[in-house]
């Protein structure tokens, strides 16, 4: 994330010296910036500090708050703020003009296990056992609902709340995503940072028609496809053809 074009171009030209590194986007501000790390899921996010709006310690202090966080190299021109972009749980900070043999350094000191979660073949070979939990308890107007995890269709996060799309409808609680994936693992698989999905109600993977590389799974029971993420993809296809 950089708001100089000349800035990124030239970050593009050193990160390509680098094998094994693929770049999946890029951004102008802030906003962007969390948009693009939400819909890609970087292991790797290269901010600059000093923008309009949202500048890049703001961005990397809500990374943070990510399941599990990407790793954070700052580039800037001003050395005084090396101090606050460490307490933003920062892996690296460079000065420009950032010479590549100080980006190598940087890249190393932020390597860290990619986000991959276990294969899906592991998930299909265990999706026999019973979850943690068998339900989820939800609070309506109604009152206490008990929805069983064989009605859960998927669940989507956003912000505190996350909702249950299962058979009869739709439900928010307030219980994390990660929570969720570790107590259902058997018969959910995370396609998203905000969505985890039942296998059992998987309908297909669509891709879309645009110059866009989008894709999207449909959900057996559910109106409207869930986008699939970058870093996900590969698992969700290999669940497909294994399962």
């Amino acid at each position: 994330m950089d708001d100089e074009p000349l800035a990124r171009e030239r970050l593009r030209r050193l990160l390509s010296e680098f094998p094994g590194y693929e770049i999946v986007g890029e951004a102008g501000d802030g906003e962007t910036a969390l948009e693009v790390v939400d819909n890609e899921e970087p292991d790797l996010v290269l901010l600059d500090i000093r923008m309009g709006g949202v500048d890049g310690l703001q961005v990397a202090r809500q990374l943070a708050e990510y399941d599990p966080p990407p790793a954070i190299i700052f580039t800037t021109a001003y050395s005084e703020h090396a101090l606050s972009a460490f307490d933003a749980n920062a892996d690296a900070y460079l000065l420009k003009p950032i010479r590549v043999e100080k980006l190598k350094e940087a890249l190393l000191r932020a390597r860290r296990p990619t986000r991959a979660h276990k294969s899906p073949a592991t998930a299909s070979a265990v999706s026999n056992e019973r979850p943690k939990r068998e339900f989820v308890l939800a609070t309506t107007r109604e009152g206490l609902v008990r929805i069983p995890a064989e009605d859960i269709v998927y669940f989507l996060a956003d912000q505190k709340y996350t909702t249950v799309c299962h058979l009869h409808g739709e439900v928010l609680i307030e219980e994390s995503l990660k929570t969720l994936e570790e107590d259902f693992a058997p018969w959910f698989l995370r396609i998203h940072r905000k969505a985890l999905v039942a296998t059992r109600f998987i309908a297909s993977l669509e891709r879309e028609r645009t110059g866009e590389q989008h894709h999207w799974l449909r959900m057996k029971h559910a109106a409207k496809p869930l986008p699939v993420s970058r870093r996900r993809l590969a698992e969700v296809r290999r669940f497909l053809t294994e399962s």
